[in-house]
C-alpha cells in the first residue's frame, strides 16, 4: 500500500502471491531456509544468537557450502549478494562465503550511516553524509552489477537485501517528513480485549496504555517513511534492467524474510509468533512466463524459493531441499499443491523475553509457553505449543485471529491437524516435498 513503484513496476507486471508464508518468521532463520529451500528445524538454525543461530552457527554447520549461490554458480550464473547477511555476520577483509562473485555486505548498518560494508573481501567504511544513505548505496551497487553483467553477456542472480524497514528504520533524507501524520492500523485484534483463550505469554499481559500506543504509531511512521528509499531502490533496478536489454529476460521478486505485529494481540512491537502479521508477507514476481496481473492462491513459502530459482536457472538442486519450485503454478495455478504449511519456533530469544516483565511467567515458563508448531492453509490456523496449549482459528469467519475455537471444534478435525503437524514438524527432503 505504500510502494507505488514495486506495485506497478512487478506486481502489476506479473504476479501476486495471496498466501506466501514465512515458516520460521525470526530473522537468521527465515535467511537460511531462504539460502537452503529447507525448514528450520533442518537448517538448525533456529535463533539469531549462538549456539541456536546467527553467522557463527551458519558457517560453523558448514551450511554455506552448499547454498542457492553455490547452486546457480556452478551452474554459470555470475552471483552477488548486496545487504545484509546473516545475523552477527561482521565484515572482515577477504571473508566472502562460497558461491559469491560479488559481495557488498555489511554487519549491523541498521542505523544507515557509519557502517562498514565487505566489499568482495575490501573492508570499507562509510560515513554521516547524505551520500552515504546505505539503501542508496545499496542501489548504486545492485545496479552497477546488472549493468556489468549485462556488458559481460553473462546470466546473473542478484539478491538485494536492504536494512530496512528493521529498527530504526532510518528514512532516506528526501523522505524523512513522508507520512508524518499517518495513523497507525488498529485492526480487531488491535489491543485484544479479551485474551482469555489465548496462550499463556498472551493471556497475561495487560492492555496497552497510552504510551505503548504513542511508540507503535511513532514506529510505525517510521517503518512506512523508511520503505520509501526501497521503493526507489526497485524502480533504479526495473530501469537498469530496461536499459541494458536485460528486463524481458529476468525474474523479479519482491517480498520479505518475516513480517512484523504491532499492537495485535497486545503485542507491543516485534514477529516470532504464528500469527499472519507475522508469517503472512508480501510476494509480487514478474518475468517470462509468467501473467501480468495474476493472482496465485496456492500456499508458497520462503522455502521455495531457492528451488525455484535453481529451476529458472537450470542448476541442480540437492536432495535436501524441502521446499518445491512453484513456476508450474504460473501455467497451471489449479493444479494439485500443499494444502498445510508448517510454522514453528523451536527456541525463544529476546524478542518474547524482554516482554515477560509483563507477562508474570518465569523465562523458563515463557519458554516453553511460547515454542510451537503450527499449519497454516488457506483457511484456518492450527498451533500447538510446548506448554500443551493449542489454538484453531476459522479464518474465514475470524481473519484477524481473535477468536480460539480449540474448545469447540470436531475432535476428528483436531486430531486431523494433529496427524498432519506431527508429519510435517519432523519431516525433511521429499518427505517434506511430499
Amino acid at each position: 500500500a505504500f510502494m507505488p513503484k514495486t506495485k506497478a513496476l512487478i506486481e502489476d507486471q506479473g504476479a501476486a502471491f495471496a498466501n506466501y508464508f514465512i515458516s520460521y518468521p525470526w530473522c537468521c532463520p527465515s535467511r537460511a531456509s531462504i539460502l537452503r529451500g529447507q525448514y528450520a528445524h533442518n537448517t538448525n538454525i533456529v535463533g539469531n544468537e549462538p549456539p541456536w543461530g546467527g553467522y557463527e552457527t551458519f558457517h560453523g554447520l558448514g551450511l554455506e557450502q552448499s547454498t542457492l549461490a553455490t547452486w546457480l554458480q556452478a551452474a554459470g550464473y555470475r552471483t552477488a549478494m548486496i545487504g545484509k547477511y546473516l545475523n552477527r555476520y561482521e565484515p572482515k577483509k577477504d571473508d566472502v562465503p562460497p558461491g559469491w562473485d560479488e559481495w557488498h555486505v555489511g554487519g549491523n548498518a541498521h542505523a544507515s550511516y557509519d557502517y562498514v560494508l565487505n566489499e568482495n573481501g575490501r573492508v570499507v567504511h562509510y560515513g554521516n553524509e547524505p551520500e552515504d544513505y546505505l539503501n542508496d548505496v545499496l542501489t548504486a551497487k545492485a545496479t552497477e552489477m546488472i549493468r556489468t553483467s549485462a556488458a559481460a553477456e553473462q546470466p546473473f542472480f542478484l539478491y538485494v537485501l536492504p536494512y530496512n524497514p528493521h529498527s530504526p528504520s532510518v528514512a532516506a533524507p528526501r523522505h524523512e517528513r513522508v507520512f508524518a501524520d499517518a495513523e497507525l492500523p488498529r485492526p480487531p485484534s488491535f489491543d485484544e480485549a479479551d485474551v482469555s483463550d489465548k496462550p499463556a505469554f498472551i493471556r497475561q499481559l495487560p492492555p496497552l496504555d497510552q504510551d505503548q500506543i504513542a511508540y507503535l504509531e511513532y514506529e510505525y511512521r517510521k517503518r512506512i517513511a523508511s520503505l520509501q528509499a526501497i521503493d526507489d531502490m526497485v524502480e533504479s533496478i526495473v530501469a537498469t534492467l530496461r536499459d541494458t536489454g536485460q528486463l524481458d529476460n529476468t525474474y523479479v521478486i519482491y517480498s520479505s524474510d518475516n513480517g512484523f505485529h504491532l499492537g495485535q494481540h497486545r503485542l507491543i512491537a516485534g514477529k516470532d509468533t504464528p500469527y499472519d502479521e507475522d508469517i503472512r508477507v508480501p510476494m509480487v514476481m514478474r518475468g517470462p512466463g509468467v501473467p501480468a496481473g495474476s493472482r496465485i492462491e496456492a500456499l508458497v513459502g520462503n522455502v521455495d524459493l531457492a528451488p525455484t530459482i535453481a529451476e529458472i536457472a537450470a542448476a541442480e538442486t540437492p536432495d535436501f531441499v524441502d521446499g518445491r519450485s512453484f513456476l508450474p503454478l504460473f501455467q497451471a495455478p489449479d493444479q494439485p499443491w500443499r494444502e498445510a504449511f508448517l510454522i514453528e519456533r523451536r527456541k525463544l530469544e529476546e524478542q518474547l523475553v524482554r516482554q515477560s516483565k509483563f507477562s508474570g511467567l518465569t523465562p523458563e515458563e515463557l519458554d516453553q509457553a511460547a515454542t510451537f508448531n503450527g499449519i497454516r492453509t488457506r483457511d484456518t490456523l492450527y498451533v500447538e505449543y510446548g506448554s500443551g496449549e493449542r489454538e484453531l482459528y476459522d479464518l474465514q469467519a475470524d481473519p484477524f485471529q481473535v477468536d480460539n475455537v480449540i474448545r469447540d471444534a470436531d475432535p476428528a478435525l483436531v486430531a486431523s491437524f494433529d496427524e498432519r503437524l506431527e508429519m510435517l514438524a519432523g519431516c525433511a527432503a521429499e518427505q517434506c516435498r511430499e
